[in-house]
């Protein structure tokens, strides 16, 4: 087996000069032993990280030095993953040396496995070559951008294609979004959200706004992010203030559902407040979109009159 910190980090002769860290040669096991027949360097800005208790089998704090040279929290990973207490080291280096073949970064690592540790006991046979084939086949990704989508949604590595990706999919197709690039590189945890749970809830709160079914469908369609948006958090007190302070009507609305992506606190209400104030009324666009230089000319120019 190779070094141990070969096993998370690839070899970099511009490393900084480092001490030799030799753990206790007491062992039972002749294969985890053989990671230390010689000092294993270990990068200087690891060096400060504190031992593993000493009275913890090697393999385990071999493990657990593993995984903070990643810089992955390791008391994090194991409670939310159970099974890398058992899982051996060369096995993680397996699921490691898979991912950074299609072309996940080492510096992209600690993100993935700090938000989903249990990649690194996946089968990479069962659970991550389908995804992949998922992201190539379904999504249209080139196997050169495979990286985009993995970071802006760890999870997909976790998720059952057949189970959760493919249905998802097959949803979000049904309603007619069908521009893949967007859906891969832009809004991919819809993917990873539960149609029943998740998607379907959120367009039945649009409906119960006023809006027709059709045309909440032709709201997500043209803005797929909606159904990134909680609806307690989100949906409801933004609606509230639309049409109690705001007392606009939901045909503007309908016609600019981005709404729901700008900040009630910062953006909505200071501006709308603002707007009202000065007497002004502009169009829900030009006020929420336009840069705070912008909104300012825009009230020194004096809007829309209102009256």
């Amino acid at each position: 087996m190779p070094p141990l910190h070969s096993l998370c980090l690839p070899p970099n002769p511009s490393l900084p000069k480092s001490t030799p860290i030799t753990p206790s040669s007491s062992s039972s096991s002749s294969s985890s032993s053989t990671l230390f027949t010689k000092p294993t360097k270990i990068p200087l800005q690891v060096q400060t990280l504190p031992l593993p208790d000493q009275n913890l089998p090697l393999q385990f704090k071999e493990k657990i030095l593993c995984l903070e040279i990643m810089g992955v929290d390791s008391g994090k990973a194991l409670s939310h993953n159970p099974s890398l207490q058992t899982a051996s080291l060369h096995s993680i280096h397996s699921v490691i040396s898979y991912l950074q073949s299609k072309g996940i970064r080492q510096k992209d690592l600690p993100r993935i496995f700090g938000m989903c540790p249990t990649i690194l006991t996946s089968d990479i046979k069962l659970h991550l070559s389908p995804v992949f084939r998922f992201l190539s086949h379904d999504l249209h990704v080139p196997e050169t951008n495979f990286r985009r989508p993995i970071n802006k949604c760890p999870k997909l590595l976790v998720s059952s294609v057949r189970d959760q990706l493919k249905p998802a999919l097959l949803y979000l197709q049904g309603l007619g979004i069908k521009d893949m690039e967007a859906l891969a590189y832009h809004d991919p945890v819809l993917l990873v959200s539960n149609v029943e749970r998740t998607l379907i809830p959120k367009l039945e709160c649009l409906v119960s706004f006023g809006f027709s079914h059709e045309e909440a469908v032709e709201m997500v369609v043209r803005c797929p992010g909606l159904f990134t948006f909680s609806v307690e958090r989100n949906f409801k007190p933004k609606f509230g203030y639309f049409v109690g302070e705001m007392g606009a009507s939901v045909e503007e609305l309908k016609g600019f559902p981005q709404y729901f992506g700008f900040s009630l606190e910062k953006r909505i209400v200071p501006r709308h407040r603002e707007l009202v104030e000065r007497g002004l009324k502009v169009p829900l666009p030009l006020m929420l979109k336009s840069t705070d230089e912008e909104f300012r000319e825009l009230l020194e120019n004096g809007g829309l009159k209102v009256g």
